[in-house]
């Protein structure tokens, strides 16, 4: 009896100093492989246009956040919580794209929707090249071949090593980014880096956040400053973003006080039209919604609300799979312009068919 009590703690203890290694081991690993891109980072600009724009001549662009093609109706993601009016918590349950067809079909179904729209710009969020969750396909490759009479620029946006978390299904190595796309002449881009939540565990799993910065001439020699933004979500408290938007609004100043054209598209993660709670569903109100508005911008810029901003929304709650009416929704996507521009804006209502998000499209004139 002695002897197998003795037989069992040796194994016991084996055991536990096995997992102990694994997790020591697994924890320097991260450490060793964990970096933050430059800021300041010059990005180049692939299959270059030759046309300048013009003052009073109307353009368009549009934002989509293709969520890393993994999106379909019965996708929710692991990492998102809420709750049901009637009290009941729920959780996502998934951490990477159920097929390499599913990512095809749902990236493909959203070049489609955007390409629709003949806009000439095209401000993408959350394109992956090489990601676990996506099945290591490129949507970068996919969507710049579909474009192929556009400039195209890409910044890396999130980039991490193999996440073993959850453990019967890893979230596994993610390299995504941002993609602007131009029928117009692009002189420089930049890749800026937002501040995030560098706090020891929390930096590993967070996106290395950015907004990417391209300068495209006018011809009354100014030039149209096109950011495309990709602000956090995830951000206990709102310190992050609030740093954030301090950070935007610097940059947006700046541009505006040499005379420059700026517009701000893209995810800002930040209930942008005032409809918090408005639209039709079955859960409470998450923690992660805040508001933002024309008070939290530097003067002279405003937020385009969309003109149906009341009957799209372009983003909605991935912590059960999506029903219309059923999970709680709101708009996050848009744009912000400086007041030397003359703008309009809609939403696109793609009923969340390839994408956690639906994509915004702005009409604007430079004055």
């Amino acid at each position: 009896m002695i002897k197998s009590i003795k037989v069992f703690a040796w194994i016991l203890t084996a055991l536990i100093s096995l997992v102990t290694l694994f997790v020591i081991g697994y924890v320097i690993y991260m450490s060793v492989n964990y970096y933050r891109i430059d800021d300041f980072l010059a990005i180049e600009t692939y299959n270059p246009q030759t046309e300048v724009l013009k003052l009073s001549e109307e353009y368009s662009a549009l934002t989509y956040n293709i969520g890393f093609g993994a999106y379909n109706h019965e996708f929710s993601f692991f990492m998102d919580s809420g709750v049901m009016n009637d009290g009941t918590e729920v959780s996502g349950t998934d951490s990477v794209a159920k097929s390499k067809e599913v990512i095809l079909t749902n990236t493909n179904g959203a070049i489609d929707v955007s390409k629709n729209e003949s806009a000439d710009f095209y401000l993408f969020q959350e394109v992956d090249t090489k990601s676990t969750r996506s099945h290591n396909l490129n949507q970068y490759a996919m969507i710049e071949s579909s474009f192929s009479k556009y400039s195209s620029v890409y910044a890396v946006n999130f980039h991490s090593s193999f996440m073993l978390y959850p453990f019967n299904e890893p979230h596994g190595i993610a390299n995504s980014g941002v993609l602007t796309l131009s029928k117009y002449k692009i002189d420089e881009n930049m890749r800026r880096k937002y501040p995030i939540d560098e706090s020891f565990f929390t930096k590993f799993f967070d996106l290395d956040r950015c907004f990417l910065v391209s300068r495209l001439p006018v011809e009354n020699g100014k030039e149209l400053v096109l950011i495309n933004s990709h602000m956090s979500a995830y951000d206990e408290g709102g310190l992050i973003r609030e740093k954030q938007l301090e950070l935007i609004n610097s940059v947006m100043k700046e541009e505006y006080g040499k005379g420059n054209y700026v517009i701000v598209g893209g995810d800002f993660n930040h209930d942008i039209a005032g409809m918090a709670g408005k639209f039709k569903s079955e859960q409470q109100i998450p923690e992660w919604v805040y508001t933002l508005d024309n008070e939290n911008l530097t003067e002279g810029f405003s937020i385009v609300v969309a003109e149906n901003y009341n009957e799209v929304p372009t983003c909605r709650s991935t912590d059960i799979p999506y029903t219309k009416g059923v999970n709680y929704s709101s708009v996050l996507d848009g744009f912000i312009v400086s007041d030397n521009i003359e703008a309009t804006a809609k939403n696109i209502d793609a009923d969340f068919e390839y994408s956690d998000h639906n994509p915004a499209l702005l009409r604007f004139k430079l004055k």
